[in-house]
């Protein structure tokens, strides 16, 4: 390993999962790594993932978490070089990752998914109604809508800290639209 890859390897970094169900060909997942300016150090994604039958009806409620945070999530981040400050997702199930990693774990939420806060935090459920979701606890970072499980709220002052610097200018939306661009493009040149 040369000085510069090292070098390379522990300035700031963040990482971005996001995975996208496709009916006709299953679950692909997309890992993205940008530095503190924006731009990508690492890309990963995953061949299609299609759960049978036999583990649709095994996990029941628990398949997407299995899918998305032990089967997808957790292979994206093994592969990555760089370590991240904060794993950012924007699919709740993918907060699961969480339980296979060190790093802050926290879903982005979609402006238009913004609900008035009264106070500094509020614990709001955003998952499926009847649904077997945590609860999520969720807070503003500039102009950023974030959310954790509620267990884990001792993490939101991590990621404050951790991202506290970079919030005010960088939409942590973003750069999920660049995944899904680029495993579609993928998805096309493999045709």
């Amino acid at each position: 390993m040369t000085m510069s890859s090292i070098e390379r390897k522990s300035k700031p970094a963040l990482g971005f999962l996001t995975i996208i169900n496709n009916p006709q060909h299953g679950f692909f997942g997309g890992y993205l790594i940008l530095n503190m300016s924006g731009l990508p150090l690492e890309f990963h994604c995953t061949a299609p993932i299609k759960p049978n039958r036999a583990q649709e009806i095994l996990y029941g409620p628990t398949l997407e978490n299995f899918l998305y945070g032990e089967q997808i999530g957790q292979t994206l981040l093994r592969q990555s070089g760089h370590e991240p400050l904060v794993v950012c997702t924007d699919c709740e199930p993918a907060l699961a990752v969480r339980q296979y990693v060190s790093w802050p774990v926290v879903l982005v939420l979609p402006p238009e998914q913004s609900v008035t806060i009264e106070s500094e935090h509020k614990i709001l459920r955003i998952d499926r109604p009847h649904g077997n979701g945590p609860n999520l606890l969720t807070f503003e970072l500039g102009r950023n809508r974030l959310a954790l499980p509620a267990r884990a709220e001792d993490q939101r002052q991590v990621i404050q800290q951790r991202l506290s610097e970079l919030v005010e200018a960088f939409d942590l939306s973003e750069p999920f639209g660049r995944i899904r661009e680029a495993i579609e493009e993928a998805q096309q040149a493999v045709r």
